[in-house]
């Protein structure tokens, strides 16, 4: 017990075997990105002001479909979220960002292949986005949980 606790308090490289333990000098070296610029990992708070974007964006939209007073409707959290996965899946699958990554500056890209994140890996990933939890645990890329289980990144695209 005192192993994996010890591992956890001490970030996310203390988890990995010792063989595979490498040093970085910035987020994104070992997947082959690059430190500034288009194409590097990017922080955490644009990350969150893109979701927001898409969410106040998903929230707005579903407000015209309910109609009359929205915020009284009990409709307006469950459309919100249906809308928010929706958009998710296609922008992402279609274009490789969303309303929000576009506004913020962000794209998502796969980090195996320089190819389309596609359909299968766009709905993966909103799938486990949608419990929040696996972007809040990151990696030593600053990928969360979603992107790992994807191979995907959130890059700069500007």
């Amino acid at each position: 017990m005192a192993r994996m606790t010890g591992s956890w308090l001490s970030g996310p490289a203390a988890a990995l075997p010792k063989g595979l333990q490498q040093e970085q000098d910035y987020p994104g070296q070992l997947l082959g990105l690059p430190e500034h610029g288009p194409g590097s990992i990017v922080p955490t708070v644009r990350r969150v002001l893109a979701l927001a974007v898409d969410w106040f964006m998903s929230m707005a939209i579903a407000a015209g479909l309910v109609g009359g007073n929205p915020l009284e409707s009990p409709l307006l959290s469950s459309y919100t979220l249906i809308i928010w996965f929706v958009v998710g899946v296609g922008c992402v699958s279609l274009f490789s960002f969303t309303p929000g990554q576009f506004v913020a500056g962000l794209q998502v890209v796969r980090v195996d292949a320089p190819v389309r994140v596609g359909i299968v890996r766009a709905l993966a990933r909103q799938v486990l986005l949608v419990f929040i939890a696996p972007a809040l645990v990151t990696d030593i890329d600053g990928r969360g949980l979603q992107d790992r289980a994807t191979g995907t990144a959130v890059v700069r695209s500007r």
